[in-house]
């Protein structure tokens, strides 16, 4: 298959690199010097999860969709690695890339921006301003292109060119449109043979959205703690103090998610077990405030807080959370 992948960072390179293992045929959007060093060294994986093995990729590779797209012609998939709040800028520019049949596969944090596309709720067809603040992203993409993903790997970029695969193998995928008579459709067996056969544990899910919000809030009470602490996930998960502030964010993601329609089915104390699987993993908003980048505040936090208030629900916690980490992140000239 012809893959782009528009976002190269942990997420984004981690795919791009296992999937041009596999023989695909892979081009990549990045910028700056990490881009430079995709140009003259190729992308290069260095795999945790096999005894730091390390592996060199020639890719395509342009700060230009329409560039890749001149080369390359449209796309069979694009996976979108962009940090959330950098997806409503972009978008329109990867029109190029996309033919009719072409599938793309937002693999992003916190509440995604097409959630309530043909989501069947009294909800349906809402759009989130703390994703989409100009209401732009479902004209710039027909979402009928969109697959559903939840990301369950850790990865970083430690130099340019560089990506380190951490930890966890296992992506979900699904259809978004809940009207489909099968989600299982047939653009989802080629997507997950092809992930699988890159070595990924691939799930295909039949309602992505539960998938999405068993993530979601984990990264709600983990993240903003990370970012806050400078701890990595088993420090967290071996603090009691830490603990106490993660439970009740936890909780409260959780009734929002209820109030949705949605049930996880797990309790505060399993979910924090899950989280202990990911081991010494530098989880990603503090990897972005330890690199000077903006964080995924808006997505992870901000978006749950905004649909506490469509729901007439309290957040305290939450909210307290969301008050300390924009703070810092404006104090460190973030946002």
């Amino acid at each position: 298959m012809k893959i782009c992948i528009v976002g190269a960072g942990a997420i984004g390179g981690i795919l791009a690199a296992r999937l041009a293992q596999r023989g695909h045929a892979v081009s990549v959007v990045a910028r700056g010097a990490h881009l430079e060093a995709i140009r003259r060294h190729g992308l290069c994986l260095v795999d945790h999860l096999d005894g730091q093995r390390v592996t060199s990729f020639a890719l395509a590779a342009s700060e230009y969709p329409s560039q890749l797209a001149d080369e390359q012609g449209p796309q069979d998939v694009v996976f979108i690695g962009l940090k959330a709040h950098a997806i409503p800028d972009v978008l329109a520019s990867i029109a190029p890339l996309v033919a009719a049949q072409t599938v793309v596969v937002p693999a992003i944090n916190g509440v995604p921006w097409w959630y309530f596309y043909r989501e069947g709720s009294a909800l349906d067809g809402r759009v989130l301003k703390s994703l989409d603040p100009k209401n732009t992203l479902f004209r710039d993409l027909d979402a009928r292109h969109i697959l559903g993903c939840v990301v369950h790997l850790a990865g970083e970029v430690r130099a340019p060119g560089e990506v380190h695969h951490t930890a966890g193998r296992r992506l979900l995928i699904g259809e978004i449109d809940r009207s489909l008579p099968d989600p299982l459709s047939a653009r989802i067996e080629s997507l997950g043979s092809a992930l699988t056969e890159a070595g990924f544990e691939t799930v295909v899910s039949r309602d992505i959205r539960v998938d999405v919000w068993a993530k979601l809030v984990g990264n709600l009470s983990f993240n903003p703690i990370a970012a806050l602490t400078c701890a990595l996930i088993d420090q967290i998960c071996g603090d009691p103090a830490l603990l106490e502030i993660v439970r009740p964010l936890l909780r409260e993601g959780m009734e929002v998610a209820t109030h949705l329609g949605v049930e996880i089915r797990m309790s505060p104390d399993e979910r924090i077990d899950l989280a202990r699987q990911l081991g010494r993993a530098k989880i990603s908003m503090h990897q972005d405030f330890e690199a000077g980048r903006r964080p995924e505040i808006d997505a992870i936090v901000g978006a749950v807080i905004e649909l506490a208030d469509w729901l007439g629900l309290e957040v305290p916690t939450v909210r307290m959370i969301d008050a300390l980490v924009r703070s810092r992140a404006r104090n460190l000239g973030l946002l």
